[in-house]
């Protein structure tokens, strides 16, 4: 059951953010990453390398309709590198092997910076492949800032909204 949930979420983000949020550019520096928020959200306890697995699938797909040649995947997959270990940061040692990160779980000061860092980790890898070259630091800071900004206020509205 678990596996076509997952399955589930993987398509509807990938096709959301290929149809939809690649097109929305705000002030020329800030577009919306959604797809993170499937890395995001694995539970604790689940296989590292099935992480890594999912990671680097949702990435190589948003490449693909994105035309942005492993950008996305390899950010993607740095993202689920890291992923369990920042989870545990913000988890308390008796708190249950299975438990996801959702603001009803870690409350909602540990779930934003949860998700400040996870997005930062993922947009810092994503720009700066993407650039390949600091020649323009300024625009790949304001992407970087813009985008995670704009990435960070979806996701925990969106896990808000799940939350009810």
């Amino acid at each position: 059951m678990e596996i076509i949930r997952l399955l589930f979420t993987f398509i509807v983000l990938c096709v959301v953010q290929a149809l939809v949020l690649n097109r929305v550019n705000l002030f020329g520096c800030a577009t919306p990453l959604l797809y993170i928020y499937f890395i995001m959200s694995f539970r604790r306890g689940y296989p590292k390398w099935g992480i890594l697995l999912w990671s680097f699938a949702l990435g190589l797909c948003v490449d693909v309709f994105s035309n942005t040649p492993g950008v996305a995947a390899s950010s993607a997959t740095f993202l689920g590198l890291i992923q369990p270990y920042v989870f545990e940061l913000f988890v308390q040692r008796d708190s249950p092997d299975d438990m996801k990160p959702a603001i009803r779980s870690l409350g909602m000061a540990r779930y934003v910076y949860y998700t400040v860092i996870c997005v930062f980790a993922f947009c810092l890898v994503f720009f700066s492949v993407e650039a390949f070259s600091f020649f323009n630091w300024l625009q790949w800071a304001k992407n970087i800032g813009g985008s995670m900004l704009l990435t960070s206020i979806l996701i925990i509205a969106i896990d808000n909204v799940g939350k009810k």
